[in-house]
């Protein structure tokens, strides 16, 4: 098999029953299959893809693994070339699958590629995860082209061109299968949040390349497990974030970035309180204490996957800080970051991102 369309589900029978003909119009099972996990769902999920979607290959766990784990579950066996992560809450269009095949074919080093995602209430803006592709900054706060930390473009056209990024979206994401076992796929002491940013940095360590193809476009619901501004969503950004940079960083800025982290981290935490959110507050607090906790395990994965790093120098990280220039310098639109131009190299498909600070990283 080609590629394997696989979405994880966890009652999800409402967005099951909207998004799933779409998903079955636009995807060729000639060279396709559809294969929905089902996490433990208490509703009728299961019930509607026996009865109305027989095409569909059902998985059953017998427990709820949650985002990560359940994906590496569901993928354990497969053999398809391509794995296709797909939310339930994204409606594709005609054509969708074609451009991004064709992005991964065209170079072995491309370990995975993203559409373009809209949101789906607002057709006409890019959609908070991942939206026309991901970046980090040096001290790993994630942003994308369209989204910056809160502030989402409107799509017009500014974002067509394919390019290299650092990280592809979990809501749509095209993966080489043999890179993903390769790689470990998710970890799943994340549970959910940023374990996509996770494999990607770490496939980015090991040599690889990651894309956003613009030519394929779907549209995203978010926040369909859990809400914008849901208490356990802000502890699982926080803590993920500290997992993310402990395991791949590289050992000359590590401790470095973590200070500063730490330091904005408090400030966060007390705008939180300030502003009366003291749930938010205490599970920024949460974040930090389970981080602590586990420190001798992700020093073990740290010695593991330091084994397999090829490189720590990625152009695609953003040299200063998104925070500063988001808030102190008013830059909202990723067009006016002091970042690489983008250039689309003469007979290339993507956009080669040239750092024009080089290696310096620019202090806050």
């Amino acid at each position: 098999m080609k590629l394997s369309i696989v979405i994880l589900n966890w009652n999800g029978y409402h967005h099951l029953k909207r998004f799933l003909p779409s998903v079955v119009k636009y995807s060729n099972f000639d060279w396709a299959e559809l294969i929905v996990a089902d996490n433990l769902s208490t509703d009728d999920s299961c019930m509607l893809i026996e009865k109305e979607f027989p095409e569909i290959k059902l998985l059953r766990f017998n427990i709820n693994y949650g985002f990560a784990e359940g994906y590496n579950q569901a993928l354990k066996q497969n053999s398809a070339q391509y794995l296709l992560l797909l939310n339930s809450d994204v409606e594709v269009t005609e054509n969708w699958l074609e451009p991004l095949i064709e992005m991964m074919e065209s170079d072995p080093m491309i370990a995975a590629c993203q559409p373009k995602i809209l949101s789906h209430r607002e057709p006409g803006k890019f959609e908070h995860a991942g939206a026309a592709g991901g970046f980090i900054d040096y001290l790993g706060f994630p942003f994308c082209r369209g989204r910056m930390i809160n502030s989402i473009e409107k799509d017009l056209g500014q974002y067509d061109n394919p390019i290299n990024v650092f990280w592809t979206s979990g809501a749509a994401m095209l993966i080489n299968n043999k890179l993903w076992h390769e790689s470990g796929g998710f970890d799943s002491d994340f549970w959910a949040h940023m374990e996509e940013i996770d494999l990607c940095w770490r496939l980015k360590n090991m040599g690889y390349k990651m894309a956003i193809v613009p030519q394929s476009k779907v549209f995203h619901l978010g926040g369909g497990s859990l809400p914008y501004g849901n208490p356990k969503k802000i502890y699982l950004n926080f803590r993920n974030n500290l997992f993310l940079l402990f395991k791949n960083l590289p050992k000359g800025t590590l401790f470095k970035t973590l200070m500063i982290r730490m330091i904005l981290d408090g400030i966060a935490a007390i705008q939180f309180l300030v502003t009366g959110q003291p749930k938010a507050f205490i599970k920024v607090l949460a974040a930090h204490r389970d981080f602590y906790k586990s420190l001798r395990v992700l020093r073990n994965k740290r010695a593991e996957l330091s084994a397999k790093v090829v490189s720590t120098d990625h152009p695609e990280i953003y040299r200063r800080s998104i925070i500063v220039d988001f808030y102190l310098l008013r830059k909202r639109k990723f067009s006016t970051l002091d970042f690489p131009s983008c250039e689309i190299e003469k007979d290339e498909k993507f956009v080669q991102i040239m750092d024009i600070e080089g290696d310096k990283i620019i202090p806050l």
